[in-house]
């Protein structure tokens, strides 16, 4: 069964829930069956990437809300994420593009490496102080905790064409499954889940999911039929 998630490296709620699915998937009897994608999603498509102002400055611009109701938000998160086990700063955090992010994603997904380089992606956005918005060296070094070749990883950063169809792709399919936010789980292509949900709705949709994952039952008529194998073909007798 295959599990593909939308997800941002500035959304707060994709970090809590990427915690909350992985709690679930523990605790699935059938989790080694269950394959996760990640897919891109950007919450500021477009964004330029010198475009980097703190995160209360970017609430209270974009939601039209006050210093005080951002401050009480990030509060919040704060303390969702630490019921999860996850370290977030709740002040002095900073907001930008994270294109070059998703296309990283993209280059680690190719050797198996994603899901590593998504987790120090995200804790270094919320937990720890130096930004990884506008600077390339940040992410090198991120890439390389992963298990990235860091010259391959300077080689997409100069090259602002790499892996962006990737990306592209990945949102331009989010608008046709519905997706107009993230975090966006879904199973099988069969069931989506919106948000950070809690665990127990996670197992849920696995268990539901799962259980329509049946194993391919073989029409035969009663009786072989002629095919080819790896040991050649069937000879007619007759």
């Amino acid at each position: 069964m295959r599990v593909e998630i939308w997800s941002d490296i500035a959304c707060p709620w994709c970090y809590v829930g990427k915690a909350r699915f992985e709690k679930a998937l523990r605790d699935f009897p059938y989790r080694d069956d269950v394959e996760v994608v990640h897919r891109s999603f950007e919450l500021d498509p477009g964004r330029a990437k010198d475009d980097i102002q703190p995160v209360i400055t970017m609430l209270t611009k974009k939601y039209g809300m006050s210093a005080a109701q951002a401050e009480a938000g990030e509060d919040n998160l704060g303390a969702q994420a630490a019921a999860e086990g996850l370290d977030y700063r709740t002040r002095d955090r900073d907001h930008g593009s994270t294109f070059d992010m998703h296309r990283l994603l993209h280059l680690a997904k190719e050797q198996g490496r994603q899901d590593r380089l998504l987790d120090l992606l995200y804790r270094a956005n919320f937990a720890e102080e130096r930004s990884v918005f506008n600077d390339d060296e940040r992410l090198v070094e991120l890439a390389a905790a992963a298990g990235l070749d860091t010259e391959a990883v300077r080689a997409v950063l100069a090259d602002p064409d790499a892996y962006a169809d990737e990306v592209r792709a990945d949102e331009r399919e989010a608008a046709q499954l519905g997706a107009n936010g993230v975090p966006f789980f879904v199973l099988d292509r069969k069931y989506g889940v919106s948000g950070a949900q809690p665990a127990e709705v996670f197992t849920q949709a696995l268990t539901q999911a799962y259980g329509e994952h049946a194993p391919l039952k073989i029409v035969d008529g009663g009786q072989d039929a002629d095919a080819c194998g790896l040991d050649g073909c069937a000879v007619p007798q007759h």
